[in-house]
């Protein structure tokens, strides 16, 4: 029974369908939605999805995430043992495309199907038995909402945001009170550790680096991707990606407009009297409460950011890519 639910889904967890046009099905790439009132009806049937196939002794944990591609196009990913972070193996994954039938979205392959309606996707044999049903899961990072410890630097606070927002060169904040892209702490920072909330907007037309870009860079000078990477490989310019040094252990993004945290600890690279570096640089990153950099040394400074000279404190900069990514909750303890 195990073996044959990983052979049936193993065609049949990505689908393109078409339903009416909304606001989420704008032509331009850059068009980015940063409430679910804009965002339209594509946004509400992305997503993950999990559940348990079979029954008894043979069961098996699944887990989809759907990913909108705007005018009503889909691709999902689908992780036998369950979501990233949530029990998949990182051995295998799987994709394939449906079309929509009525209310139904239907994939299928020679060894089954998976009809997803009312946010739930339901699995059947070649037989058409019904063998599992993956239900809509929204999950949080254990993280979120993590309130600054004594003695910590609080950098934003979207509960005091015309207060805090001074704390940046460049600071601008949305009407309800978020930060925007394109910032500089005027504090800086030797050694530490950082507490970083951020949302990506729904972009569904783009593609790549234009879908939700930006960048946390710890020191100004050492960037950990901020992408709308949700369902993509993981790679070092992707989200939790150290940009052109690693590739995060596994991919923990989640999809757009859900709030997301990194949680950085960092330790500057040192020098002895006569300038020569003894230490490189290292940092630990975890995102949405899962480790995905443990330790990793960073050899230079990496493309971008304001301050190159690693023998000086630095800053906070959140990159500006002309992507409208939001922030809260920004803090950080120095060591």
């Amino acid at each position: 029974m195990k073996q044959f639910m990983i052979r049936a889904l193993t065609g049949c967890c990505a689908f393109l369908i078409l339903v009416p046009l909304g606001l989420a099905d704008s032509k331009d790439p850059k068009w980015a939605a940063n409430s679910v009132e804009k965002a339209g009806p594509d946004f509400k049937i992305q997503g993950e999805y999990s559940g348990i196939l079979g029954g008894g002794d043979e069961t098996l944990k699944y887990g989809v995430q759907v990913i909108a591609l705007g005018d009503g196009k889909f691709e999902a990913v689908g992780y036998p043992g369950g979501l990233p972070g949530d029990g998949w193996n990182q051995e295998k994954k799987v994709s394939a495309e449906g079309v929509k039938d009525g209310n139904v979205i239907s994939f299928k392959s020679e060894d089954g199907r998976g009809d997803l309606e009312d946010g739930k996707i339901t699995i059947y044999d070649a037989e058409g038995t019904e063998v599992g049903v993956l239900n809509k899961v929204h999950r949080k990072s254990p993280t979120l909402g993590k309130p600054a410890p004594e003695g910590a630097t609080v950098l934003f606070d979207a509960k005091q945001p015309e207060k805090t927002v001074k704390n940046f060169e460049n600071g601008r904040v949305t009407e309800d009170g978020l930060l925007m892209e394109g910032v500089t702490s005027k504090k800086k920072f030797k050694d530490g550790h950082l507490h970083l909330e951020f949302q990506l907007p729904f972009m569904p037309q783009a593609r790549g680096q234009g879908r939700s870009n930006s960048g946390c860079y710890v020191l100004g000078r050492y960037e950990v991707q901020i992408l709308d990477s949700f369902g993509l490989e993981g790679k070092d310019n992707e989200c939790g990606g150290i940009y052109k040094v690693g590739a995060p252990s596994v991919n923990m993004c989640f999809p757009p407009l859900a709030w997301q945290t990194y949680d950085i600890d960092f330790t500057s690279a040192k020098y002895d009297d006569e300038g020569n570096k003894t230490a490189k640089a290292r940092i630990t990153v975890k995102h949405n409460g899962v480790t995905v950099h443990d330790d990793r040394e960073i050899d230079e400074p990496t493309p971008g950011g304001t301050n190159k000279d690693e023998t000086v404190a630095g800053p906070l900069f959140l990159q500006n890519h002309s992507n409208p990514v939001r922030f809260r909750n920004i803090w950080v303890i120095e060591k």
